[in-house]
């Protein structure tokens, strides 16, 4: 039996795996087998936390008729201690066939050590939209004047510019060799010594990315999609983004899309695009201005912690990985290993991330229950040590005591 055969064949007894339609929607199952993944460090607590709260708005939207069966997957320390591997294959093929999973922070080292599991998991998966709602929460602090103008989805480009990973530390013989062919043949002037990385970026992994960004506008009534670049610069890189983004817009979407230059009509998405160190300006001058952001890797990684920054943090900011045979909603912060085991650390990015799986799955009902309910137990003041010490009067509680509030605000 094949490693994939194995995982549906040990599916929880009453739940059933979800499917793929040939039009390439979701077919999901009133009690649908979904991954998870716990985590390191913080994880486990948080992961537990989470889950409360996700189940709870299930069986308060649904009353039973719906029920999530959670399949454990091991990546990170948990996998490496039980298999001498940090992300084993059974994992990987496990979410293929499950197709939808959710998983805590997973620790990487900087510099030397493993690659990181979470940009594997996005290459191997082809999960090639990083997507991160950014949106404010009230009652979180925040370190702007109006965080209630940021609205913005931020859609990234997951699998190619700087994720690629094609580089050469400096002194190696793959760096001289190359310098010494872009200096002879094309003409060049690369200092020696120098490490060299490799930037690709295709019209089919923008073009991707781009659509997925505009039809996402388009059926949520989102006003526009801007292309954030660095073209002005890298022409043919970034530049491409750009040009490959208003292609696929006057190819695909006539008379859905317009550009800036024309006055919209109802239903009708505008397109735009901006700068990079322009849009960084934009996003906290003008939010209110920019609905969804397609972006290449980079640009978007820095925006999208950027923006998270402006509505109080990465604590309380979801995000998911989404291709089209598979996704994975995670944590967009790190571990925090020095509390592990505590019991303290803000499930918020991860409660969040859920609620952006249940809409994954078109149970909007309970998605829609998870938001509100955090607001409404961070303004009651009992709180996680992370926003107990930026608001005045509140009272840190553990993080499963934090969860108990959330269920009782729905």
């Amino acid at each position: 039996m094949s490693q994939s055969a194995s995982i549906l064949h040990k599916l929880p007894a009453g739940s059933q795996a979800i499917a793929i339609g040939p039009d390439g929607r979701l077919k999901v199952p009133d009690h649908p087998a979904v991954g998870f993944i716990e985590g390191d460090g913080t994880g486990p607590d948080i992961w537990r936390a989470s889950r409360l709260i996700l189940e709870a708005a299930v069986a308060k939207a649904y009353g039973g008729a719906r029920r999530i069966y959670w399949v454990e997957l091991l990546a990170g320390e948990k996998a490496f201690f039980e298999t001498g591997e940090y992300l084993p294959a059974p994992t990987v093929e496990a979410i293929k066939d499950l197709k939808v999973a959710i998983k805590g922070p997973l620790t990487t080292p900087v510099g030397g050590g493993f690659r990181s599991i979470n940009v594997t998991l996005r290459q191997v998966l082809d999960l090639y939209a990083c997507i991160r709602p950014v949106r404010y929460i009230e009652g979180v602090p925040s370190p702007v004047r109006h965080p209630e103008r940021v609205d913005m989805v931020v859609f990234r480009e997951n699998t190619e510019d700087v994720y690629a990973g094609i580089e050469w530390p400096a002194g190696s013989d793959q760096a001289r060799r190359l310098i010494q062919f872009l200096n002879d043949d094309l003409g060049t002037s690369i200092a020696p010594g120098c490490a060299i990385g490799i930037k690709p970026m295709s019209a089919l992994g923008s073009q991707r990315l781009i659509r997925r960004a505009l039809d996402y506008a388009l059926a949520r009534g989102r006003t526009s999609v801007t292309l954030v670049h660095k073209g002005n610069i890298q022409k043919f890189t970034e530049g491409g983004f750009r040009d490959w983004g208003y292609e696929l817009a006057a190819r695909e979407y006539g008379g859905r899309v317009v550009s800036e230059e024309h006055q919209p009509k109802a239903g009708q998405v505008v397109l735009k695009d901006r700068i990079a160190d322009n849009m960084f300006q934009q996003a906290l001058l003008r939010p209110e201005e920019y609905a969804v952001l397609a972006t290449p890797n980079l640009n978007g990684d820095y925006l999208s912690d950027a923006l998270a920054a402006q509505v109080g943090g990465l604590g309380m900011a979801p995000g998911a990985n989404i291709g089209d045979r598979a996704a994975v909603f995670e944590a967009t912060h790190g571990s925090a290993p020095k509390y592990a085991g505590q019991d303290k650390v803000n499930p918020g990015s991860v409660v969040l991330s859920g609620a952006m799986l249940l809409e994954h799955l078109g149970w909007l009902e309970a998605a829609e229950l998870i938001a509100p309910a955090l607001s409404r137990a961070i303004q009651a003041g009992q709180v996680t040590y992370d926003l107990a010490r930026q608001i005045p009067g509140a009272k840190e509680v553990p993080c499963s005591v934090f969860a108990q509030r959330v269920v009782e605000m729905m």
